[in-house]
């Protein structure tokens, strides 16, 4: 585990760290400084007359927190709940919001200079929606833009 020091001088060195999870089949990621936690708690509270990407609503520790499926909200089928699925919680305008996402995987490490900006077309998802994409050596991390997916709650067709 780092300590503090070593993280930051990691950011100053052009370093982040992503915490990345599969939508899909493709690695997306987001910097860890906007991740408040990963959650199993995937029962959700249905909203009636909620946005489509509204999951529902769940109780973490007292608070209500607002679920959105990360598929939906992409463009793709809504997510079906496994084994694997999680809640990422993230923090957005002083909220906490939890994406649904089919699975966890690893946090990387990366160089932000070796970053890459996304293409307009992503596998058929609006571009908008990412701040870069990394390669790793055996895929592509594309990383979210957390408050532009966000943001486009109001947005859908």
């Amino acid at each position: 585990m780092s300590t503090a020091v070593e993280t930051s001088q990691a950011h100053a060195a052009g370093e982040a760290e992503i915490a990345t999870f599969y939508v899909g089949n493709q690695l997306m990621g987001v910097n860890i400084q906007q991740v408040q936690e990963i959650n199993r708690h995937v029962k959700v509270t249905a909203v009636p007359h909620a946005l489509d990407c509204v999951r529902g609503v769940i109780n973490l520790r007292g608070e209500v927190v607002t679920v959105v499926d990360l598929r939906t909200i992409l463009g793709l089928e809504q997510t079906e709940i496994s084994d694997q699925s999680r809640n990422v919680i993230v923090k957005s305008r002083d909220e906490k919001i939890g994406l649904l996402v089919d699975r966890i995987a690893d946090v990387e490490s990366i160089r932000t200079e070796e970053t890459e900006p996304p293409p307009a077309n992503v596998s058929g998802v609006d571009g908008r929606f990412f701040k870069g994409i990394h390669k790793l050596e055996s895929e592509l991390l594309v990383i979210l833009d957390v408050e532009e997916v966000l943001s486009t709650e109001g947005n859908e067709p």
